[in-house]
């Protein structure tokens, strides 16, 4: 006899299957609060006597601050830390990292502890990231270097792909509200390639190979971004008696 019929003859119902839906609902919001949990541990601020912290190799020199000549420094001279950034344009993670430095800049160079050099970098795989270094120093000589600097790095997803970069570069320093014919004739003539190039050198000789690498005196930060940057910035000021 088949079991339909069965059933019909005793009067017997098909057992219901249970409803899964609270337990999928369940699994769901474990998954997401496993995620932001594991978010939370990854982006958290280290103390700065945290363990975490990177620190200078044992039989590492101090960093040769003579070399701070072939990049971009603002702040004092004689502030107790010095944070060096080696950085592309045209890199998504210094993009990132930016704003990271724009708030040392804010928090740390202003008040005099911290002083800031930024090197060029310009990889070779992005075409456009040495006019771009260029175009940074033209504005420079026009007072606007850190401006331009700034907004090559918020706008990076715009002129990072272009095929006239000039042009993209030039509305920006008017923007800035620089002088058109100047600006244009420094990019054209490529007035500061050789110093872009030069700072270029100074990040192989320290055989430095991917971007942006970031210094805190002589450590070399593990993880680029606020969090690190200001927790190593802390414990050099507090050994400094800061």
């Amino acid at each position: 006899m088949g079991e339909a019929k069965r059933r019909r003859q005793t009067g017997q119902t098909a057992p219901r299957s249970k409803d899964r839906k609270p337990v999928i609902i369940g699994m769901a919001v474990l998954v997401v609060a496993l995620v932001a949990a594991l978010v939370a541990f990854l982006t958290r601020p280290p103390a700065p006597v945290s363990e975490e912290l990177p620190v200078a190799a044992p039989d590492a020199e101090p960093y040769p601050e003579e070399l701070d000549q072939y990049g971009v420094s603002v702040g004092q001279a004689d502030a107790p830390v010095v944070v060096r950034e080696f950085a592309d344009y045209q890199c998504p993670a210094c993009a990132r990292f930016s704003d990271a430095a724009s708030r040392l800049k804010r928090e740390y160079v202003e008040s005099g502890k911290v002083r800031f050099v930024f090197y060029d970098m310009p990889l070779r795989q992005h075409a456009n990231a040495m006019p771009a270094a260029q175009a940074a120093r033209c504005a420079g000589d026009q007072g606007s270097y850190w401006q331009m600097h700034n907004l090559l790095f918020d706008r990076q997803t715009e002129w990072s792909g272009s095929d006239a970069p000039l042009a993209v570069f030039a509305r920006y320093a008017g923007d800035l509200g620089l002088d058109d014919r100047r600006f244009r004739n420094c990019m054209i003539t490529e007035l500061h390639r050789e110093a872009v190039e030069d700072s270029l050198t100074v990040a192989r000789q320290l055989q430095i190979t991917s971007t942006p690498t970031v210094l805190v005196d002589n450590i070399r930060l593990t993880r680029p971004g606020w969090g690190q940057l200001s927790a190593v910035v802390e414990r050099e000021l507090n050994s400094n008696g800061q």
